[in-house]
């Protein structure tokens, strides 16, 4: 009962559930302990799959259908809701080709960027935040915030990304048809550092699904799980997130790694060959 009470923080109810499972004698006490820490540590975001993936690198082989098990003994199950989308066909006429055609997928690092901005609220205060993203990892290469949606957001956003690429990469960066990707300035710049843009469809927000994943992702482990008093509360929180996102946030697709994790083996790879 020590252990848990260091490694969980759940309600009453549950943790004395917890107590009264764990003190059974049985062959999974000490696993149940380890998926209880595993549980906490990430804020209840893990399902059993993660948490499988997590236990299969640092206690030992275990099957996901065990931990399943143990974890609906314990009372635990990922706080996330399923993400949905909205299918939209409209179509319309774009000054920018769609290159990018839904293919969310790069054989390696800053082949293929994408790009967009979303919003959040808090009492009635609006917080902004403009992304880019990798798709070979799903790492976020650059992010910033505004309270309001303007120009100077996205360019910022723009050049933090373009401060990482090396001489040789020149990735093609996709956004929705959104006005401030369509601006003149923005557009000289993605030329004169040679990137290629492409641009959704118009109304068809499954063109960009990669970074509309993130930002459901963002919302559904931060700010719904979360309560907010002010938008600088929000602002520091959501950039915590996004370096938790990056370098501690293991994904199944990544082999159970992070993102940068993920980067740094193909850097290490790379560099072998």
């Amino acid at each position: 009962m020590a252990i848990l009470l260091q490694v969980a923080s759940f309600s009453r109810s549950t943790f004395y559930y917890q107590c009264q499972v764990l003190e059974r004698d049985d062959k999974y006490k000490e696993l149940k302990v380890h998926i209880c820490a595993i549980y906490d540590k990430h804020k209840g975001r893990y399902g059993y799959r993660r948490i499988t993936a997590v236990l299969r690198k640092s206690v030992q082989q275990i099957n996901h259908k065990t931990v399943q098990r143990l974890m609906q003994e314990l009372g635990l199950k990922s706080l996330i809701r399923v993400k949905k989308f909205r299918v939209s066909s409209g179509q319309g006429d774009v000054s920018v080709p769609n290159i990018l055609q839904r293919k969310f997928n790069a054989s390696a690092p800053n082949e293929k960027w994408v790009t967009d901005i979303t919003e959040f609220n808090v009492k009635g205060q609006k917080l902004y935040l403009s992304a880019s993203m990798d798709v070979y990892n799903g790492e976020i290469v650059a992010c910033h915030t505004s309270k309001r949606p303007v120009f100077e957001l996205v360019i910022q956003t723009l050049k933090s990304a373009l401060d990482r690429l090396d001489r040789r990469s020149r990735p093609i960066l996709h956004s929705d048809q959104g006005w401030q990707y369509k601006m003149l300035p923005y557009r000289k710049m993605i030329s004169k550092y040679g990137l290629t843009q492409s641009m959704s469809r118009k109304g068809n927000c499954f063109d960009n699904a990669a970074i509309e994943s993130f930002f459901g992702t963002l919302k559904a482990e931060f700010f719904r799980l979360t309560e907010f008093h002010s938008i600088e509360q929000l602002d520091a929180g959501v950039h915590d997130y996004i370096r938790y996102y990056n370098h501690e946030r293991i994904k199944l697709k990544l082999n159970g790694l992070s993102p940068v994790d993920y980067r740094s083996q193909f850097a290490t790879q790379s560099a072998i060959l």
